[in-house]
Order: structure tokens, then sequence, then C-alpha cells
């Protein structure tokens, strides 16, 4: 294999980390099976930590994922084969002959990785496991969410986010389910589910939960890519993919105005509208117009047009709020979430002012999913800042700052809590 020393090793290794170590797991656990997936997660990060000392001394491979690919398989085959247990598992999936095929241990491509991430991600949308565990599971093996993105994303504890973990993998065994790709008819049964992992790994990259970065572009591309696969299949290609899709691609097309040159997150009423990619605004028009066919609604179709009012306002000023607040309402009539909640209470505070917001809070008050949820916190105290009463003011946004690990949510945080010192001072 031909070599080359001019690319940073380092960097390298990261990139892969962040954008292909989560469909080199799908792909190697379809080969290997579920039973041995933490087995090929710990392989594959043991892998990574190789080659930052192997490319260093030899150089970086003609194809650094074919390397890994290749290196992380060796590692799990030779496990498995001093292993009793492991070796019959390989004999059983005849793991040995598929593996050794040329195609597979000279090419790893990115088709196959987004058809394997894709396939698992049906896989574990599995019908024998209750629909909440399918969500955690789905999102910590193929998505690489730790446990505390998974709590956010859920509004839920990472206890709770343990817990459901322990019982899918404890549903797996106990009643044999083989997460193998299901038959095409199967498929449209698991679909709402995928919709939902796919929403959440969005989410999850455009404001980012974890780590320095308030954005993640990768989670993104990631998340959008898979939903266009969906919408290139003839089996699912149904308006709420379509609507999904668009409003990824809504959000997306801002992506570029959501942070300053420093890294800091910009708000709405704070970006530069000039930067937003119409391109990609004029592309999700036409991915809602699709999903206007048949008479389904779903929670998609609704935040699509949410977001559209919002890339279609010249400025802040020019939003329309009034048709927000009324796509909120039919939001909840579908589910009454607390985050929908929130976002309508920031709409009327846009309509009718800061304590017409404070109102529309009261109602979720109760909810104990609240009591977790940073942003209830910082959104009452951003009210109270708004209406003058600072002391009220400080003391929400310091209870949200202490709800949050995310040092991009403490740092928005910060300023708020900075603007209420400026007024008293």
């Amino acid at each position: 294999m031909s070599e080359t020393t001019t690319e940073p090793v380092a960097p390298l290794v990261e990139h892969f980390f962040r954008h292909q170590a989560s469909g080199l797991v799908a792909v190697l656990t379809r080969l290997f099976g579920w039973r041995n997936f933490e087995l090929v997660e710990d392989m594959v990060q043991a892998t990574l930590v190789d080659a930052l000392e192997s490319w260093r001394i030899r150089g970086v491979p003609e194809n650094p994922a074919g390397w890994v690919h290749r290196v992380a398989r060796n590692k799990i085959l030779d496990i498995l084969r001093r292993d009793r247990v492991g070796n019959e598992i390989l004999r059983n999936r005849l793991v040995t002959s598929a593996v050794d095929t040329p195609e597979l241990n000279d090419l790893f491509l990115e088709t196959e990785i987004e058809d394997s991430q894709l396939q698992m991600i049906f896989a574990c949308c599995h019908p024998g496991l209750a629909r909440e565990n399918q969500l955690a599971l789905t999102l910590k093996a193929l998505c690489g969410f730790g446990n505390s993105e998974i709590a956010r994303a859920l509004l839920i504890s990472d206890e709770t986010v343990k817990k459901r973990l322990q019982r899918a993998t404890r549903d797996l065994v106990e009643n044999k389910i083989e997460l193998e790709t299901p038959s095409a008819d199967d498929l449209s049964n698991r679909l709402d589910s995928v919709h939902q992992v796919l929403y959440l790994l969005f989410n999850e990259g455009y404001s980012s939960s974890a780590g320095d970065q308030a954005v993640r572009e990768d989670l993104c591309e990631d998340a959008a890519r898979l939903c266009h696969l969906l919408c290139l299949h003839p089996r699912l290609c149904v308006p709420t993919t379509f609507a999904l899709l668009a409003l990824m691609l809504f959000h997306a097309a801002r992506l570029d105005a959501r942070t300053d040159q420093a890294g800091a997150v910009l708000l709405f009423e704070h970006q530069d509208r000039s930067l937003w990619d119409h391109r990609l605004i004029a592309k999700a028009k036409q991915y809602l117009q699709q999903s206007a066919q048949g008479s389904v609604i779903s929670e998609f179709h609704l935040e699509a047009a949410i977001a559209c009012h919002h890339c279609m306002a010249p400025d802040y000023a020019a939003t329309n709020w009034q048709s927000i607040l009324e796509l909120y309402d039919a939001l909840l009539t579908i589910h009454r979430s607390p985050v929908y909640l929130l976002n309508r209470a920031i709409v009327v505070a846009e309509i009718d002012g800061p304590m017409a917001g404070i109102m529309a809070l009261e109602e979720t008050r109760q909810d104990p999913a609240m009591n977790r949820y940073h942003l209830y916190d910082a959104t009452l105290g951003e009210f109270y800042r708004r209406s003058g009463d600072l002391v009220r003011a400080k003391e929400h946004l310091m209870a949200a700052k202490e709800k949050t690990s995310s040092p991009i949510d403490q740092q928005i945080i910060d300023r708020r809590l900075a603007s209420c010192l400026n007024a008293t001072s």
C-alpha cells in the first residue's frame, strides 16, 4: 500500500472519529452481530488510538478509512477466536468467510458507511423493544451520543437513560432479538422511530449539548443525508419524510449565521441574515411542498412551517409571530410537549410582552421535565430581565446555569447575567 506523510496525523484521526466512526461501528456490527456491539465499539476506539501512533511513524495510508476498518476488524476477529463462545458465533454467522472477501478487505466506501448506518438504525428500531428504549439504544449505539446527550435530547435524567439502555440490552438478550435489517415490508412499520432518531440527531448537531462547539455541522449533515436517502426510497418517501427533510434544510440554511467569529452562539435577532443559504431555503420549500401530498399533518410538517416563516422574514421585527403562534397551538393538539409549550411562551412574549410570556409558562411549571430543563429557567430569566425584575431574572438564570454542563449554554446565560449586572450598576 502506498503511503504519504504530508497530512497531519492528529487532525485526520480526529476527523475520522467525528465523521466516520459511527458508520464504521454500524458496518462492523452488521458483520459480527449485536451481541458483540460493545466489543466493536471498543475496538474501533482502540484502533483510532493505534492510528495516532502508527501513522506518525509509518505515514498516513493512502486509504485511511480502509486501514481503520481492516485493523479494527482483525482485532475483533482475534478476540473472538480466542474465546470459545466467540468462536461459536463466528461459525454460526459465517463471519470469517464474509469478512475475508476482497471487497471488504480492500474497500471501505462512503456509500457502505451510509447504507450500513441507515440499515442499523432501522435494525435498532425493532418492534420487540419499547419505543423509548429504541431511541436510547440507537442514539447511543449508532449516533455516538453520551448518556447526558441522550438525556438532554429526550428531556429525561441520566439515570433514566442508563436504565433504558440496560432494559434494551436485557430485552435483546432475553428475547433473543437479532438486530438485522428488516424486510422491505417491515420498513414502513419502523419509519416513525427512524424519523425521531434522525430528528434528534440533527437537533444535537444544531445545538450541541457537549464539548466546546456550539454547532456540530457533521451531525446535521449526517442526519440530513440519511433523511435524503429515505426520500429516495420508494417505500419510505412519504409526506412525513419530506417534511422532516424540509425542517432540517430550513435550519441548515442558517448554520453559518448561528455563531460569531469567536464561536459564540448568536440568537435569531442578532444573526446576519445575509449569511443564510437561500439556495437551501428554496430547496427546503420544495420539500415542504412535496410533504403536502395526502391528508397527514405531522409534527414535522408544523415545525417545518414555523421554520419557513422564520426564513422568509426579511428581518426579526417582520417575523409573522401570529401565524407561528397558531402553528404552535396546532402542534400542541398533536403532542403536548414541554418544548412546544416553552417555545409557544416565547412567541406569546414577542406578541404581548414578557409578562404574558411568564403567564404562558405557568402551566408548564408542574411538568417534571421542566425541573431538569435549563431552558425553562433561562427563558423565565430572560422574561423577567425584559420586564425589569432583575432580582428574579438573576435567580432563574443562576438556576439555569446550574442545570446545564454545556459550556455553550453557560456562555449564553453568562451574557444575560452580565446584562442584569450592568443594568443595576
